[in-house]
């Protein structure tokens, strides 16, 4: 593999593994064409259960099946991904089996990747949850980026067209969002929406709280102001981004969520300013990996781990 960090695409065979690697082809497409190329590393993990090891030879027979299995489900993610890819341009895409427990190996993966990608739900998940728990523990856990491709497809294809949406509250984690968003605009020559929504609470208008208020004007340009510090510096960065500015008295994750039913992509720090310390996830960012219309980009501030 390049020294360059790969976009990573984690399949386990499932349909929303292939939705993930058409992603996952197109944004390493993208980056190709803006002249940033990253490589594209395709894996699967192969994890046996303990209780086979009771029995040599069941745990040697399951052993072979797995991997003859990941092998095909590698070769065939393969081929789609270069199929994908080849639409925009050439990229690199190499495989890798890996054994072990999923989630403690991805995250492993993730201190060695630019992105890992993968699917809302598995093979193995329960089909009543919105997100599997491969999806849950990665979100919560990974060292880069986390995008999990969920959401309206069109001839089981994730959204390409749209604007690439970015929520903005001025937390260390919104922050590196920003830097993230620009990127994909710009790779995708999309249009970036920058949202921030400061109210997290609904008032009804006969307590005072209605936009002619004093307080929530002021509270209003203040917020304002906050959107266009964190924007500040980047615009110079990628001048042929365009940028729509988005200020909102509203719940983050309603604003957001509409922002996804016309977007391609949305971006979203890990834990926002109203977020506990202790807390892998926000609230934000957990209600739009489960619900959103469109892939959702979790971003965790540099460093944090």
């Amino acid at each position: 593999m390049t020294e360059t960090q790969p976009i990573v695409v984690a399949v386990d065979g499932s349909d929303a593994a292939a939705t993930a690697v058409i992603w996952a082809a197109r944004a390493a497409a993208a980056r190709a064409a803006a002249a940033r190329a990253l490589p594209l590393h395709i894996v699967t993990v192969v994890h046996i259960p303990a209780f086979y090891y009771s029995e040599p030879y069941l745990a040697e027979s399951f052993h072979e099946e797995m991997k003859e299995t990941a092998r095909a489900r590698l070769d065939s993610a393969k081929v789609l991904a270069k199929r994908i890819a080849d639409e925009q341009g050439p990229v690199e895409i190499t495989t890798e089996q890996i054994e072990g427990k999923v989630v403690p190996t991805l995250v492993d993966l993730s201190n060695r990747a630019d992105t890992i990608v993968l699917g809302s739900r598995g093979l193995g998940e329960v089909k009543g949850l919105l997100v599997g728990s491969v999806t849950l523990g990665l979100a919560s856990h990974a060292h880069c980026p986390v995008a999990i491709v969920r959401g309206r497809t069109l001839d089981g294809a994730p959204p390409s067209d749209g604007p690439v949406v970015v929520g903005v509250d001025g937390s260390e984690a919104s922050v590196r969002a920003v830097e993230v968003a620009f990127a994909e605009a710009s790779a995708r020559k999309a249009t970036l929406v920058a949202v921030n929504v400061w109210s997290d609470v609904s008032v009804q208008p006969s307590l005072g709280a209605v936009p002619e208020d004093p307080q929530w004007s002021r509270i209003q340009t203040g917020e304002e102001v906050v959107l266009a510090e964190n924007l500040a510096g980047f615009q110079e960065r990628y001048p042929d981004v365009v940028v729509e500015r988005v200020v909102a008295r509203d719940r983050p994750v309603r604003v957001l969520s509409e922002y996804a039913e016309r977007a391609q992509l949305i971006v979203v720090g890990s834990r926002g300013r109203g977020g506990f310390k202790g807390l892998l996830l926000g609230s934000t960012s957990n209600a739009l990996m489960q619900t959103a219309d469109c892939p959702v980009l979790i971003v965790r501030p540099d460093g944090e781990k």
